[in-house]
């Protein structure tokens, strides 16, 4: 039976009609500051902690609730006659509940004046302890930090028979989990920031990449299993996913999602969103084991569709669609008549979802277009971690240099854009043949460059494509002469790369040589 509860908030939402809600169920209510001010304003009956403990607020309110009479009447263990022996014996009541969220420490430093004294000052000491002195004891205390949580524990109160004015133990379970997964992020937020402060302690100058860094992540799902039938897998998802990132998405039909359904479906989502630069609305990519194999924008869905289904159609079979528009049924029947493992949209209409129905292994993916990114890329190699910022950098025109001596056309300037924003996102080494808005020719992930270019033009003759008055992309630079002889012998007039090679020289030459537009875009998307 739940008797007393203390509450001290930071987050007051929905608090006042929780306590309200408390007091009528006959709890009797210790708070402290504001929380305590808030529920007297508005009639809500509630002992001050001063008053309870005997003893002052002080330390300009770093110390309220550090006190014996609070933490004993915590962590007295019900079922030990001893605890409650000791607890008589110091006039200590029980305290059957806690509701507690902690100063608001990252917003604090995520302001641009902050300084180290405001986040000092904003580093909750009493909270966490409160918390985990509840979370601890979860057998005999409900421990609440997330407000999201005050209508389930209210609904149990209300409840009948011998849980009647208490909680269940599973609730209470969860909530202690909730809890200890709460403080163990709070205090990571507070190592990371602090060991972000370089010499000078200035918030300003702190460092990208704190001296600690602690990353956390909640679980989606567990997988059948990993990359392979003999590795196990999970799903995990960032608390608070970047809008627009596949964390969101949400599952309207097909089986449950693989490991390398996720892979796939992130590649294919991050390329599709790019499309949104365009002339033509939609956009369509078609990934295969982590790569583009046809990508394409057109008119609506389908046309897209089947304009990047045109690039690799055998490489399509099996492989992951995402679009940047709405899938209506005119799409959907010419993606019904594929095998396609997953398709994701921002939307599929009634009449889309409908037609999939006959698909029921298809997983359609609903995800709202954003174009959030992670705060953090990271590879775990063997005993350790690679941290770097996300490739968020979408190359403009403004940012091109010709190097040639033949100046681009309009149609060349646009199929040559295309070519690059694809290319970011084909395993390296890359090599990506376009024109008019669809891929023509991808090679990927060869250790040559030549080797990626033969492949792709390889690629666009088995498909009946041709490469005649093609735009090619380059993730990075061509070492020598002949990756660039290659792709203008398959039919390329236009080329896209980073520049950057000690053979600058001579492959500009080369260009003019054979008669073909250059530009250097200054940035390179390896992508391993």
């Amino acid at each position: 039976m739940i008797k007393q509860a203390l509450i001290s908030v930071s987050d007051k939402t929905g608090v006042l009609d929780f306590a309200r809600a408390l007091s009528a169920l006959g709890v009797n209510i210790l708070s402290t500051g504001g929380t305590a001010k808030l529920l007297q304003d508005n009639g809500v009956p509630v002992t001050e902690v001063a008053d309870y403990t005997g003893f002052p607020e002080m330390l300009d309110g770093r110390v309220k609730t550090l006190h014996p009479k609070v933490h004993g009447g915590i962590l007295a263990r019900r079922d030990f006659p001893e605890h409650i022996a000791k607890l008589e014996e110091h006039g200590i009541p029980q305290i059957d509940m806690v509701v507690v969220n902690l100063y608001p420490f990252q917003a604090t430093v995520a302001k641009q004046e902050c300084s180290l004294e405001d986040a000092i000052e904003n580093i909750d000491i009493g909270g966490p302890t409160m918390l985990r002195s509840a979370a601890k004891n979860h057998r005999d205390v409900v421990v609440i930090v997330d407000p999201a949580d005050y209508g389930v524990v209210l609904a149990e109160m209300k409840g009948t028979g011998t849980q009647a004015g208490d909680v269940g133990y599973d609730t209470k379970f969860r909530l202690a989990k909730k809890v200890f997964a709460h403080t163990a992020q709070y205090d990571s937020a507070i190592t990371n920031y602090l060991t972000s402060l370089g010499e000078d302690k200035q918030h300003a100058t702190r460092a990208a990449y704190p001296q600690t860094l602690n990353l956390h992540f909640e679980k989606v799902q567990d997988m059948r299993y990993g990359e392979n039938p003999h590795q196990s897998a999970a799903f995990y998802r960032d608390l608070a996913p970047s809008a627009g990132s596949l964390a969101n998405y949400r599952q309207l039909q097909g089986k449950e999602l693989s490991y390398n359904n996720i892979a796939d479906a992130d590649a294919a989502w991050e390329c599709v969103k790019t499309m949104g630069g365009f002339e033509q609305p939609a956009g369509c990519v078609i990934i295969k084991h982590a790569n583009p194999c046809g990508v394409a924008i057109g008119a609506d869905a389908l046309d897209a569709y089947q304009r990047a289904l045109k690039t690799d159609p055998t490489s399509a079979f099996g492989g992951i669609i995402a679009f940047n528009v709405p899938v209506d049924g005119r799409a959907a029947e010419a993606i019904a008549k594929l095998f396609v493992e997953v398709v994701i949209a921002p939307v599929f209409t009634a009449e889309a979802r409908q037609i999939m129905a006959a698909k029921q292994n298809v997983r359609l993916l609903e995800i709202e277009l954003g174009d959030g990114q992670n705060a953090f890329d990271v590879k775990r190699v063997g005993g350790g971690l690679l941290v770097q910022s996300p490739d968020a950098k979408n190359v403009l025109p403004a940012d091109l240099r010709v190097v040639s001596k033949l100046q681009p056309t309009p149609q060349q300037m646009q199929d040559l854009m295309f070519a690059w924003r694809v290319a970011k996102f084909v395993k390296s080494n890359a090599i990506v043949f376009c024109a008019g808005g669809m891929t023509l020719g991808v090679g990927a992930g060869q250790m040559s460059r030549i080797d990626s270019a033969r492949i792709a033009s390889i690629k666009a003759h088995n498909a009946g494509l041709s490469l005649v008055g093609s735009a090619v992309a380059s993730d990075a630079f061509f070492p020598f002469r002949d990756g660039l002889d290659v792709v203008v012998d398959a039919g390329a007039t236009c080329v896209i790369h980073p520049g950057g090679s000690m053979r600058d020289q001579e492959v500009i030459d080369a260009a003019d040589e054979r008669g073909v537009v250059m530009l250097y875009t200054g940035t390179r998307h390896f992508r391993h």
